[in-house]
């Protein structure tokens, strides 16, 4: 009888523990969350069991040297150019740019995939899986920031934007923006200027300027206005009324250099000793820079004049304006008398050609045949915004003010 009842209570123990055990264990499962890894990609390769080997491409290096390290046969390479030849061509594989290879963990290091960067966003996978090559083209994804500056000129444009560790290429685009209005050879002390632009990034890295949207340079006193925006599906930069930046000619036939003599009526000249007038503005510049049309117009002279012009290039823009372009080093492609030439196209380079002193250009501006000071030249604004769309511009700019406003405000609460 007391066995029968020791019995029954141990079952009854039994079962307890095995109820309670049971639903610990339910308990302890439902706490149990599920922990999915994402794999991990590169140029779209699942790359989490795969070894990575990377590197440049070497001063006149092929593909062929690249393959041959990592063990591919040269035929896998031959296979490759035949099969692959028009989504990319191995002989435009340029020195410095970065490769990667991507090979299994197993003895032999197979090569699974192969990417070579062709710029900052674009490359080309090859795929060895498989036992057939195969090549696709793919795209970095850019990530575009917008961001504002302001920088004080004390000595140049590149050097104010060097001392606030922002992007020299801004420089270019400023000075093509303001090409027809501010003359960049005569930029001053104190001058200033506030922007806001859009900067690319690709991991992480800035692989440059994007859009300019809004900016106010203050060039000797005077502020300069500059606003990005469309119509009739063109986009262009215009002040804060309305008027566009383009001008009828551009301020200067060249970038980025210095004026070694201005227009004067009686100027000592260098090589002959004598006093006689200089008609021309001289921009001294290194040999074989670009120098370009200040506006539309129609080639009457492209010709050499030994005693005193050198190579030299005479534009006729219209009825009253021409403009002339001295001691070239050389003509440039496809220009000649008779050639018709835009604004901003390079015509011929820098030179010391003729009665020279050494590389410069010596460029004139002439009005109904009469020779100007062309730093004085005022020339009118073309395609102003049209006045259906005022109102739509009127909101534009009027955003853009106030942001540029409070990068001014900004700037003076960090001092």
């Amino acid at each position: 009888m007391k066995r029968d009842l020791l019995n029954v209570i141990l079952i009854s123990v039994i079962l307890v523990l095995g109820l309670y055990s049971k639903e610990l264990y339910e308990k302890a499962e439902q706490e149990i969350e599920t922990v999915y890894i994402e794999p991990i990609y590169e140029y779209g390769i699942p790359v989490d069991s795969l070894q990575i080997t990377s590197g440049v491409v070497k001063k006149n290096q092929i593909i062929a040297d690249i393959w041959k390290q990592l063990g591919l046969a040269y035929s896998s390479v031959h296979a490759a150019s035949e099969t692959t030849k028009t989504i990319f061509d191995f002989r435009k594989i340029k020195n410095g740019n970065l490769w990667k290879a991507f090979t299994a963990n197993d003895s032999a290091n197979t090569v699974k995939y192969f990417v070579y960067e062709i710029n900052a966003t674009d490359y080309v996978v090859y795929n060895f899986e498989n036992d057939s090559i195969r090549a696709t083209l793919g795209k970095k994804e850019i990530v575009t920031l917008r961001k504002t500056a302001t920088a004080t000129i004390t000595s140049s444009l590149w050097n104010a934007l060097a001392d606030q560790n922002l992007s020299t290429e801004l420089s270019g685009k400023l000075s093509d923006i303001y090409a027809w209005s501010i003359d960049f050879f005569g930029l001053q002390n104190n001058d200033r200027f506030k922007v806001i632009y859009d900067e690319q990034f690709v991991d992480s890295v800035s692989i440059g300027i994007g859009k300019i949207h809004a900016v106010i340079f203050n060039h000797a006193g005077k502020d300069y206005y500059a606003f990005a925006f469309k119509q009739d599906s063109v986009e262009s930069y215009y002040d804060e009324h309305g008027n566009s930046l383009r001008k009828a000619f551009l301020k200067a036939p060249l970038k980025f250099s210095r004026i070694s003599s201005h227009f004067s009526y009686a100027r000592k000249h260098p090589v002959l000793k004598i006093v006689r007038p200089h008609l021309g503005v001289d921009y001294a510049a290194p040999a074989g820079t670009p120098v370009y049309s200040i506006g539309d117009g129609l080639v009457t002279d492209r010709t050499f004049q030994g005693g005193g012009a050198g190579n030299y290039i005479r534009i006729k823009h219209n009825g009253v304006y021409t403009t002339v372009y001295m001691h070239l080093k050389s003509f440039a492609e496809g220009i000649h008398k008779g050639s018709r030439v835009s604004q901003g196209q390079v015509i011929g380079y820098v030179g010391s050609s003729g009665l020279s002193t050494g590389a410069h250009l010596d460029f004139r501006f002439f009005k109904n045949g009469q020779a100007i000071n062309p730093l004085k030249v005022e020339a009118p604004p073309v395609e102003p915004v049209k006045e259906n769309l005022r109102t739509q511009f009127a909101e534009v700019i009027g955003t853009y003010k106030s942001q540029l406003s409070n990068i001014q405000l900004a700037e003076l609460l960090s001092k």
